[in-house]
């Protein structure tokens, strides 16, 4: 019996071992974590349970069959962060560069049905070179089979995944459909095709870093939520995404003890300048009204004229969505359209109240943008909060204007509640654009023309540019001094909070994609 158990211990230690001390070694002179070390650092201490640590490739070709490592690339099992389950797979890339193998593929794809069967979101740590070329078809289909997983879990499991190293060619779409990827700086990378490939097709000279590093796809593609400065930062960044998320869709948004104070901020009446042009930060109103220090941006560094992110309010999970008035002044373009959309549609999957911060003048006009698809993005947003069924409340801080005061969840597509402060301005458009069309003959027929359109200008601002004739309609609930948002908000969202909208029976709606 002891031998047999020697015989294990050798057999595990070997296995933690992945391929090799000498090739630890060089993954740590890269400035990378092993495998193991990641999710030391990501779960519980104590608290992983490995599954299928003994397992092997089965393939004999191109010398494969002598060449054997226990786990082939991948470390599966489960284990908790902040005491929630959670599971997880940690690639090795000491193994084969952690390519992807039939057996590879079967371990990640276990993960995820047990995740799907016990209703605990799947962490993703991905660091391989892509498919196991000696193993041929069969590695390919060991990745379609993780993407049909990917598939039939969203909107059921949160999904996340973290880039540690290379992810290419047909690697990079299981992490593009889970919800969120964070990428390490300087030694991480995703791409469809290496930059050898780029060169050979477009004659392009790219390096790895600028084709797809973290800084290109958090801030040009999106394809990144968050880009970390290493694998630490990376790790810390899962724990915190995850203490705003529930475990599952039918779950509820987790919350923190609050003991209820002065709700009252007077930092608020100062914050949107006088000047109706003159940009300001909307993150200093979001800081204002949330609990202190709770808001965890996403997408910061991507479409900047939006800001989306989760916050608490009251103790309690939120989602939030804003214009941004110091970026492009807040308009909406498609870049802004898509990534709000996509956050809407994911705090909506899983039970996330939905506040909206409104200051827009309306879209980005121009070529590029029409020509680009500006239209079918745009409606990306407009359908993804008319289909939102949580408890949605908006804002209007500044400007609203035009359709996009329609997209920016009006009560026309079902916001549940709409406050706007005394400086909100809810018009088709701006008084000058506005004057010029309306009075286009008067001012023309005038002595002096600039005078009478500024005239002009004044009466349409008096008439159109406040909160109060879409109040005297219903459309905003009501007008309040900025000071008084938080608790406002406080006791809307605790009105809201047993929320019941069932949408039209269907397999599922023709988003504008």
């Amino acid at each position: 019996m002891q031998d047999k158990l020697d015989y294990l211990n050798q057999q595990i230690e070997t296995a933690q071992l992945g391929g090799g001390q000498k090739r630890i070694d060089s993954q740590h002179k890269k400035g990378k974590l092993t495998a193991r070390e990641r999710l030391h650092f990501l779960l519980d201490e104590g608290s992983f349970e490995e599954i299928g640590m003994f397992v092997t490739h089965r393939s004999s070709e191109f010398g494969l069959e002598r060449e054997k490592y226990l786990g082939d690339g991948v470390i599966t099992g489960f284990g908790t962060i902040s005491g929630r389950l959670v599971y997880v797979f940690s690639q090795d890339f000491t193994v084969f560069g952690g390519s992807l193998s039939e057996t590879h593929a079967e371990k990640i794809c276990r993960i995820m049905d047990l995740a799907m069967q016990n209703g605990a979101p799947v962490i993703g740590l991905n660091d391989s070179g892509g498919a196991r070329i000696q193993e041929g078809v069969v590695s390919l289909g060991g990745y379609a089979d993780i993407f049909y997983r990917n598939v039939r879990a969203s909107g059921v499991i949160p999904q996340l995944s973290a880039i540690m190293g290379p992810c290419a060619g047909g690697a990079v779409y299981s992490p593009a459909i889970t919800d969120f990827i964070m990428m390490v700086e300087n030694t991480s990378y995703m791409f469809v095709t290496g930059p050898n490939v780029v060169k050979t097709v477009t004659h392009e000279e790219v390096s790895s870093e600028e084709l797809g590093g973290a800084s290109t796809h958090s801030t040009k593609s999106g394809v990144t939520h968050f880009a970390c400065a290493n694998e630490i930062e990376c790790i810390n960044n899962i724990k915190a995404l995850l203490s705003y998320i529930p475990q599952n869709c039918e779950d509820s948004a987790p919350s923190v003890p609050y003991e209820a104070g002065n709700e009252i901020r007077p930092i608020l009446n100062t914050l949107v300048p006088t000047n109706p042009n003159q940009p300001y930060d909307i993150r200093e109103v979001i800081d204002g009204v949330i609990d202190e220090g709770s808001f965890l941006e996403v997408h910061k560094n991507f479409a900047e004229n939006i800001v989306v992110g989760f916050a608490r309010l009251a103790g309690k999970s939120i989602g939030i969505i804003a214009n941004q008035p110091a970026f492009l002044a807040g308009v909406l373009d498609i870049n802004s359209s898509t990534k709000a959309a996509r956050f809407v549609r994911f705090c909506d999957a899983f039970n996330i109240p939905l506040l909206v911060f409104e200051d827009v003048p309306g879209f980005l006009p121009g070529t590029d943008q029409e020509w680009n698809g500006i239209i079918t993005n745009g409606a990306k947003l407009l359908y993804a909060f008319s289909e939102a069924t949580v408890p949605r409340i908006t804002v209007i801080t500044r400007k609203a204007y035009g359709g996009a005061y329609d997209v920016m969840n009006s009560k026309h597509i079902g916001a549940d509640m709409n406050y706007a402060w005394p400086s909100a301005e809810i018009a088709v458009m701006g008084a000058k654009g506005a004057a010029e069309i309306i009075f286009k003959a008067e001012i023309a027929a005038a002595k002096d023309p600039s005078a009478k359109l500024k005239e002009k200008e004044n009466e349409y601002i008096e008439h159109f540019a406040n909160p109060y004739r879409a109040a005297e309609r219903g459309y905003v609930d009501e007008v309040i001094k900025p000071e008084i948002t938080r608790e406002k908000l406080i006791k809307a969202f605790k009105m809201l909070e047993n929320k019941v909208d069932k949408l039209p029976r269907k397999k599922h709606g023709n988003i504008p994609l």
